[in-house]
């Protein structure tokens, strides 16, 4: 069965909320996990597992946050900042991501920001309805 846009933000931050301890109105489609919400990389392993379970499909952790293996990949990073390769292959691992202002500061240490409550909503959205 179909979901709408907001039943999967509900659940997203239902998961949220569970995992990581924040309350339900810190949990905005434009929150970063990380900066905003406090997620830890060892966070995202649980947060993985609950969206599994609350929406019943299996997401490959590479899939949904791809950027971990493109950051040891020296075709990808230069000086600290993602190629124009890296931003191209970026884009390949995530389509249902809006890179738009990233690429105008293609930071290793701003990929972080890339993950956002609406990030995780677009990326169910396109398990669940396509």
């Amino acid at each position: 069965m179909a979901m709408t846009r907001d039943q999967i933000f509900q659940e997203v931050q239902g998961v949220l909320v569970d995992a990581l301890g924040v309350d339900e109105d810190e949990v905005k489609p434009d929150a970063t996990l990380m900066a905003d919400l406090g997620a830890e990389s060892i966070d995202f392993l649980d947060i993985v597992f609950r969206m599994e379970k609350a929406f019943g499909i299996k997401i490959p952790r590479e899939e949904l946050f791809p950027a971990e293996s493109l950051i040891s990949n020296s075709e990808y990073v230069s000086n600290g900042k993602l190629t124009h390769q890296g931003i191209e292959e970026l884009k390949k691992r995530m389509p249902h991501t809006d890179l738009n202002d990233f690429v105008e500061n293609p930071s290793v240490n701003k990929i972080g920001d890339l993950f956002t409550v609406d990030l995780l909503v677009n990326f169910v959205d396109s398990k669940l309805n396509s």
